[in-house]
């Protein structure tokens, strides 16, 4: 059993290890917005085209900040269960 839960442990710390490195870019607006992330979700950078301004409509940039954090969260998840069932062999679902 003690030796399981090192296993275990180790297993965790590599996946964390791996996380760290995760960076990935979620955009929306044809690239217009671009949300720059880490795989623990945190946000490096947030870039918008100048020609998003021009409008002046805040809901239209509301919406594409929305939708470029979401892409690029949904590419955090996806890399997470990659990293995951790389380290373990099992399927992420478990």
């Amino acid at each position: 059993m003690k030796d399981m839960l090192k296993e275990a442990m180790k297993l965790q710390t590599r996946l964390m290890e791996e996380l760290r490195q995760i960076k990935v870019e979620g955009s929306a607006g044809g690239g217009m917005v671009r949300i720059e992330m880490d795989g623990e979700q945190n946000v490096i950078s947030v870039k918008i085209e100048p020609q998003v301004f021009a409008d002046r409509d805040a809901a239209m940039l509301e919406d594409l900040i929305r939708a470029a954090f979401n892409d690029a969260r949904k590419k955090i998840l996806e890399k997470t269960r990659e990293s995951f069932k790389n380290i373990t062999g099992l399927p992420a679902g478990l």
